[in-house]
């Protein structure tokens, strides 16, 4: 249903280079630069990074990546703190979700919720 989001960042490179880095375990590469806006997808441009129109701080938004594995879910993991996110949940199984539900949750630039999320069960 979802074709594309963009999201309101008050650094377009500094979030580029956050998504640049923290979207490769999971396929994600930037996919087209169009003025002040980066665009980022496995095929397309399915997130938009643009600039921030209003002064005030932006409201936390929650995006959640799907990850072909667990493998790719810890790899997120890794490659977001390692591009400075603060890490929310370490990869785990989130059982009150669905009995396969494995994921990790870090926070962007902006303060945005990140996810990257695996529904099937281990070796599956």
């Amino acid at each position: 249903m979802l074709d594309h989001i963009a999201i309101q960042v008050s650094d377009v490179a500094a979030s580029a280079r956050f998504y640049d880095q923290a979207l490769a375990p999971l396929g994600g590469r930037r996919t087209k630069e169009f003025g002040e806006f980066v665009g980022f997808g496995t095929t397309g441009h399915t997130l938009w990074l643009v600039p921030a129109t209003d002064e005030g701080p932006g409201r936390e938004l929650h995006l959640a990546f799907q990850a072909p594995d667990r493998a790719a879910v810890e790899a997120f993991h890794a490659a977001a703190v390692a591009a400075g996110a603060e890490s929310l949940h370490a990869p785990r199984v989130f059982p009150e979700y669905h009995a396969s539900y494995y994921g990790a949750f870090v926070r962007d630039p902006d303060g945005n919720n990140v996810e990257a999320v695996c529904h099937t069960a281990q070796g599956g």
